[in-house]
């Protein structure tokens, strides 16, 4: 058994500890009320959005036509891995970075193989944790992580779809913790280019010879908000990560916090125990000392 002595630092630590991931618990569950709010509020605005591109795009015939939504040969691919910049949220970025190298190996094994899969991250834990695999990261966009807003984000999500539309990769894969509750997060990937255009057409159940009039036409009013679109898409992608990240690390705070609680109450069973026997000790050395003058 350990002394009195270290039982008491190990105490004081244990218990400085406990504060520490208290406060952080309190901290994430402050910023996670502020970025559900931001995500709640954006969802009900990008599925209109895509209900009603899906709409319009229904009735064209020359969907492959447009620029996003080009099917061609995949020979290259630029995977986006969203994580956290910090870390004590839990498996909240080993997870991504798990799904991001699994989907390449798994859907895109021939580019890997020729090295014309890349990784491109936003948040500083992806590039660290694909280092240690083994893998580099193309880029990095940590900034926007830390501080997002609209402007900054769909501005990277330009340079992805410039980087579509000129030719420079045929697929762009997202890959980012979806938000569900404080409690629950999920691992997702999606295609985010070429745009599935028959996926609208196919689950859309609205007729498409209604005698509607548009002005501008249909073409037109698509071409400009499948751009549009995508940049919200993009964003919505990073609000939803953020608000994981602050669940996750809640949650894994709070596991933290009910440990170092459970190890301190053992600790000081540990050391009244000690103390205990300490004291035991001191009286049989007295009474042996007493018994001793006695003879």
């Amino acid at each position: 058994m350990a002394s009195i002595k270290e039982i008491r630092v190990r105490i004081g630590s244990v218990t400085s500890t406990m504060k520490i991931t208290s406060a952080m618990k309190m901290v994430s569950a402050a910023k996670l009320r502020k970025a559900q709010n931001a995500v709640l509020q954006m969802r009900p605005y990008a599925q209109k959005l895509a209900e009603i591109l899906d709409n319009i795009s229904s009735g064209l015939d020359n969907m492959d036509e447009l620029v996003y939504t080009r099917q061609r040969q995949v020979e290259k691919v630029a995977i986006v891995v969203i994580t956290s910049n910090g870390g004590l949220c839990g498996a909240f970025n080993t997870n991504v970075v798990k799904l991001a190298i699994a989907l390449a190996k798994d859907k895109y094994p021939h580019q890997l193989a020729s090295g014309n899969v890349h990784f491109y991250c936003i948040g500083k834990k992806g590039a660290e944790l694909l280092k240690s695999r083994g893998y580099a990261a193309t880029a990095s966009y940590n900034e926007i992580y830390t501080k997002p807003s609209y402007e900054k984000i769909a501005s990277v999500a330009s340079g992805f779809m410039d980087n579509f539309a000129g030719g420079r990769y045929d697929a762009v894969e997202l890959v980012y913790n979806k938000f569900k509750n404080a409690a629950s997060q999920m691992v997702s990937h999606e295609q985010y280019l070429p745009v599935d255009a028959s996926a609208g057409q196919k689950s859309n159940t609205v007729a498409t010879n209604n005698d509607y009039i548009f002005e501008p036409s249909k073409e037109y009013i698509v071409k400009e908000l499948v751009p549009k679109s995508l940049r919200i898409k993009f964003y919505q992608t990073i609000l939803e990560s953020i608000a994981s990240e602050h669940g996750a690390r809640m949650t894994a705070m709070h596991k933290a916090t009910d440990n170092a609680g459970e190890f301190l109450k053992a600790l000081k069973l540990d050391y009244n125990k000690a103390r205990q026997a300490s004291i035991t000790n001191e009286i049989l050395e007295i009474v042996s000392g007493a018994n001793a003058l006695k003879g």
